[in-house]
């Protein structure tokens, strides 16, 4: 009886092995304060982004692709929902957090069987209760916004509240030399140099800090947690889900001497920022490279971006864009994209889509035939079809705000107000991508169109920020 039970189940068992391994695994990866143009990819010939560069062939890179807003914690809100962010109350940076009744794709994806977890950044709420620490933790009246990754689908984590330094992230210099700062930046902190703890922490559970092998360049420490993550989830032969967001390169700007002497012939300012994106590059190459020694680098789709435009005044480029962070205009908001899927997306392509990172959610469940469980707003929407088929026409909008800044994106025109609402500006981005030419008043009906839309949208993240979203139908 036995053996006969045994010959029944193992084709079962077998078939659900395979059933497993069909489905892609999923990686979005997300830089800090990296421009548009802060890319080989995107045509910059002076920073070094090799591995990116040979990655981004093999994929789809967008040309059209934009930040869920023009500062960090809503855009990396509206990639694991697919919902604008002040609809759940992540107004800007440092405000709100993720709320657990949202619905985020960690959670999601579980349904199918996958292995899930974060790494690196979070800044959707505070990690701590116990001690102060980064830019809210610990502090009584941030108590509310305590959450962290396993709240919201994710297995493990290991990441801080916020910035930290993009080398050595866990210390600064206790005196710095000409030309640095603790906002701005140094270089690597040298042996025998006196040092203070920079104030945060890597956190791995509840009130659990990660000790071990947190020196280096900060890209480096989050990939040697991602790796092991993969290999579990290979021996397990389970698909796996992970968001990895590194700081760089958000402020302050920390590099080792080895990649400052690849710009030895630049400013100290250059050699600093070019400097740790450079290193970021050799560790996104070594997770490439680990993918493909595992074999699992075609059926592994990874998605590339930074969460906003350049920070002001460092060497970050947005090419011809208009304006940086905390803008609305393309600059703070088109950032460097790219989809890599060998086998599922015909590589070595640029599209002109528009999309942006509330898409994430709805293109990845549908993708795996997952149904959104309830009718609350999606602001994002699949683009899967708009990939495969090779088309660049987005048949949706897609709607912004920062606090008094509001903008409404179709596939052609960008309406925006930088004064709540008192003015717009209206402008073309197939034929006038620097914003330079504002048709408001040539195009009146366009615009009034456009104003109309968005009105009603506004009332809807209102009516989603209200907490009516999650009442029981």
């Amino acid at each position: 009886m036995n053996r006969y039970i045994l010959i029944v189940l193992l084709p079962l068992l077998f078939a659900g092995s395979l059933f497993a391994q069909s489905q892609p695994n999923i990686i979005l990866i997300m830089t800090d304060d990296q421009g548009w143009f802060d890319a080989g990819f995107n045509g910059n010939e002076e920073i070094k982004t090799p591995n990116l560069d040979r990655i981004a062939k093999q994929g789809i890179i967008f040309d059209r692709f934009y930040s869920g807003s023009a500062v960090c914690s809503p855009t990396r809100a509206s990639v694991i929902t697919g919902r604008n962010p002040n609809r759940m109350g992540i107004i800007t940076a440092n405000k709100g957090h993720m709320k657990e009744e949202e619905i985020t794709i960690a959670e999601l994806v579980k349904q199918k069987g996958y292995a899930t977890a974060h790494f690196g950044k979070w800044h959707l709420g505070i990690l701590t209760k116990k001690e102060i620490e980064s830019n809210r933790g610990g502090r009584e009246k941030n108590f509310d916004h305590f959450t962290i990754p396993t709240s919201h689908g994710y297995d493990e984590f290991f990441c801080t509240e916020a910035k930290v330094p993009t080398y050595d992230p866990m210390i600064k210099p206790k005196v710095y030399k000409d030309g640095e700062s603790e906002r701005y930046g140094w270089s690597a902190v040298k042996k025998g140099e006196e040092y203070e703890p920079f104030n945060t922490a890597y956190w791995i559970g509840e009130e659990q800090k990660a000790t071990e092998n947190l020196s280096g360049d900060d890209t480096k420490v989050i990939m040697d947690r991602v790796i092991p993550f993969i290999d579990k989830a290979v021996k397990q032969n389970k698909p796996f889900f992970t968001t990895v967001w590194a700081h760089t390169p958000h402020l302050p700007l920390v590099t080792g001497d080895y990649y400052k002497n690849m710009y030895k012939d630049l400013s100290e300012k250059d050699q600093l920022y070019y400097g740790c994106i450079t290193a970021l590059d050799d560790q996104i190459g070594r997770l490439w490279d680990e993918l493909e020694q595992k074999g699992i680098a075609d059926n592994t789709m990874i998605w590339f971006c930074s969460d906003n435009g350049p920070e002001h005044k460092t060497s970050g480029s947005t090419g011809s864009f208009r304006d940086r962070k905390r803008s609305l205009y393309e600059g703070g908001v088109r950032i460097p994209v790219f989809v890599v899927w060998k086998k599922g997306l015909k590589g070595g392509e640029r599209t002109e889509l528009p999309a942006f990172t509330s898409d994430y959610l709805p293109t990845i469940i549908n993708m795996l035939d997952i149904t959104y469980p309830d009718d609350r707003p999606m602001d994002g929407t699949d683009i899967m079809p708009f990939l495969k088929n090779k088309q660049s026409v987005r048949d949706t909008p897609m709607g912004f705000l920062l606090r008094q800044k509001m903008s409404w994106v179709s596939n052609q025109y960008k309406l925006i107000s930088i004064d709540g609402g008192k003015t717009f500006e209206l402008y073309d981005l197939l034929s006038d991508k620097e914003e330079k030419n504002n048709l408001i008043d040539s195009l009146p009906n366009i615009a009034e169109t456009m104003q109309k839309d968005l009105d009603n949208w506004l009332k809807s993240v209102k009516n989603s920020n209200k907490g009516n979203d999650y009442t029981v139908k």
